[in-house]
């Protein structure tokens, strides 16, 4: 077992794309909560590095904060990561954000398509879970992601709530997440902003890898006047290839019965999931 005076008390377990980046930058901003700034992946990727590699996430927690949280957005449908955290962790808080698959599907292909991973249209990647990243698909199968937890964790230790509630009333997520952690919600920020968003500008991938190798150096300089100055100059937004409205209705098709089964399963209401009609940002 893992030591109790630094173990993660409550772990944001994904998913993907679903704007957990959003909530963890919330929830730090109470200063009762530490969380390591970059996701962990213990309990999905790099398991064999052993628990004291763990253990050093979490090591520049102040004095102030008492409670101890990490975010993996992979840790949901990895196969193995349920298991692992039940059996070092049996009475972790889990936090589980949910967007709709579909939109989610084609977040995870722009943040690759951005990177200059892929190249193709979304045809090429979500028509399909035999593909060449069937993440993109098989991420979204949450019923099936989520019988795993809900076979290991009781009900009451996972908070599921849906994307489309963080856009409607932000405050309400930060205070429904506070209270599932054990903490009272501290609101220092307007809610509604948006982390990681796929709309932000960014540098062309062609300076993006040159620059790669001083990430680490240049990241202190992140925020400074002078230095976003400079870089707005070269941002700029991406333009992806659409999701056409056929390939949208093929991958309705394919998350269907998912979908119906996560409904019955957590009790949400998921009547937007099934709609053809969206008015949700993609982000």
């Amino acid at each position: 077992m893992i030591d109790r005076a630094w173990r993660p008390q409550f772990i944001v377990i994904g998913a993907v794309k679903a704007a957990t980046t959003w909530v963890q930058a919330r929830l730090v901003e109470n200063p009762a909560i530490f969380m390591p700034p970059p996701e962990p992946h213990y309990f999905s990727n790099e398991f064999a590095r052993g628990e004291d590699w763990y253990r050093g996430f979490f090591e520049e927690r102040p004095e102030s904060a008492y409670v101890i949280g990490e975010k993996s957005a992979d840790y949901l449908a990895h196969p193995l990561a349920a298991r692992r955290i039940a059996a070092t962790l049996p009475d972790v808080r889990l936090v589980l954000q949910l967007r709709d698959p579909v939109e989610r599907a084609y977040s995870d292909y722009k943040m690759f398509y951005r990177r200059g991973t892929v190249k193709g249209p979304p045809e090429d990647y979500l028509a399909t879970p035999d593909s060449p990243f069937p993440r993109f698909l098989q991420d979204g199968l949450y019923a099936c992601h989520l019988s795993r937890w809900f076979d290991l964790f009781p009900r009451d230790q996972i908070l599921v709530y849906l994307y489309e509630e963080v856009v409607a009333d932000p405050a309400h997520i930060v205070d429904a997440v506070s209270h599932h952690i054990g903490v009272d919600p501290v609101h220092e920020a307007e809610p509604a902003t948006r982390e990681n968003s796929s709309r932000s500008a960014i540098l062309p991938l062609p300076l993006r890898r040159a620059l790669a190798p001083l990430k680490s150096s240049l990241r202190p300089l992140r925020g400074h006047p002078v230095f976003e100055g400079m870089r707005s100059l070269l941002a700029r937004e991406v333009a992806y290839p659409p999701l056409t409205p056929a390939l949208r209705a093929r991958l309705r098709d394919f998350y269907a019965r998912d979908v119906e089964s996560l409904e019955a399963m957590s009790g949400l209401n998921l009547a937007r999931w099934k709609s053809p009609t969206r008015n949700v940002p993609v982000a």
